[in-house]
């Protein structure tokens, strides 16, 4: 059986010069990777204790529902703003050009509620900070997150020293 990296597909010089894009898409693709980051990621958490998932659009939702389900947990969407129907609370956050906004419902999260938030990646870890800040606000608890891929190099988990981070790949680069 091949080892999960083996199913990330490396894309040098994207989007420029110097960078190699890691593409969580070949694993997307493959079903034998797709149910081996699945069951790479619930290992990871297995010892965890929460309430519920959290996890951000596109391929928060991807790697979060599986585990939701898997451990028979309610699935929160954090979405881009503008994409939730009913009132919702906000956070903006700096990237590596510009600025984004984040939101989740404001009944999504009830305060005491213990969350594990899911995504596909961390980088710098701006946007996973931001997560965590819109939990906090809603009065949870996040008591961990859990990636695909790390990019070490990008100094993310620095960013989130405070709570617990398990990734399934870790790449030393950026």
């Amino acid at each position: 059986m091949k080892k999960l990296e083996e199913y990330v597909r490396s894309i040098p010089d994207f989007p420029e010069e110097g960078i190699i894009f890691r593409d969580v898409t070949s694993v997307l693709q493959d079903a034998d990777g797709l149910q081996l980051a699945i069951d790479t990621m619930q290992d990871l958490i297995k010892d965890l204790e929460f309430d519920v998932v959290a996890g951000p659009e596109s391929r928060g939702f991807i790697f979060g529902t599986p585990l939701a389900y898997i451990n028979k947990k309610p699935f929160v969407l954090i979405r881009k703003k503008g994409k939730l129907p009913c009132e919702t609370i906000s956070i903006d956050y700096e990237l590596e050009y510009g600025t984004a906004t984040i939101e989740m419902h404001k009944d999504s999260i009830v305060p005491g509620q213990k969350v594990l938030i899911v995504d596909d990646l961390i980088a710098t870890g701006g946007t996973t900070e931001a997560m965590i800040k819109l939990v906090e606000k809603l009065g949870g608890e996040v008591v961990g997150v859990v990636v695909l891929m790390e990019l070490a190099g990008l100094k993310g988990r620095e960013k989130i020293a405070d709570y617990r981070l398990d990734s399934a790949i870790c790449y030393e680069g950026k």
